[in-house]
């Protein structure tokens, strides 16, 4: 299969090692990756800001980049949901309604597509370490993710997955939430970041960057010994 990457903006600036991984855990598998140049932000942040004019100028570049593109496949599930969930609600009414739908078809978040698109749970890689997980909202409640990144990591050789008690509880990042509410968004990291150093976990693995790094900027400030890893970089065993 050819794969159409979809690197979102967080990845792209500050966690390019996101992506990297990503292709290596693909081309692993043996499909063929392409990474189209041409493609900017996805237009998230003016849709949730309610800018949606805005919102369609972005969006219509990202139509025009993944067209005839076999799959597109993204390591944040709260990017995919723009382009799945929200292309469609974006460009009702419009002319690119039609190829707004086609593209939202042809996405994939990284964990989905290998577990309910290939039918893959095991990519044959070792990862020795205590691991908990945290559930991006977006991933969870727009996308219902949730058992298929388990399952990736259940699979993993020598990995433990130790649950959280807070599992389904936000982040707080929020995107513009964290900016525009950054007291409230620090009480929920709080919260959140509690209950995953008392798992005793060594890493905190999630399907979204952004959540990572509101969740391992909490850590690094408290000196707390637990690391932020994305989903991609365990399975292609990035870790030291």
């Amino acid at each position: 299969m050819r794969i159409s990457l979809f690197v979102p903006c967080f990845v792209d600036q500050l966690t390019p090692q996101v992506g990297l991984a990503t292709a290596q855990v693909l081309r692993r598998l043996g499909h063929t990756v392409e990474f189209r140049s041409e493609q900017t932000c996805c237009g998230q942040p003016s849709f949730n800001s309610g800018q949606w004019d805005v919102a369609r100028e972005g969006a219509r570049h990202a139509l025009k980049v993944f067209r005839g593109s076999e799959v597109v496949v993204g390591p944040s599930g709260s990017c995919v949901a723009m382009m799945r969930n929200f292309y469609p609600q974006l460009f009702k009414g419009q002319p690119e309604e039609a190829e707004a739908n086609d593209l939202a078809q042809r996405t994939f978040e990284f964990a989905e597509f290998l577990v309910k698109k290939l039918g893959v749970t095991d990519v044959g890689t070792k990862f020795s370490h205590k691991v908990t997980y945290h559930d991006g909202c977006h991933a969870l409640r727009e996308l219902r993710l949730k058992e298929e990144p388990r399952q990736l990591l259940r699979a993993v050789k020598g990995l433990e997955l130790i649950e959280t008690e807070e599992g389904e509880s936000c982040c707080g990042f929020g995107g513009l939430f964290s900016a525009k509410f950054p007291m409230i968004s620090t009480a929920m990291v709080q919260v959140k970041g509690g209950a995953l150093v008392r798992t005793g976990a060594e890493f905190v693995v999630s399907s979204d960057p952004s959540c990572l790094l509101q969740i391992g900027g909490w850590l690094s400030r408290e000196g707390k010994p637990i690391r932020p890893l994305h989903l991609s970089q365990v399975l292609a065993n990035e870790a030291s």
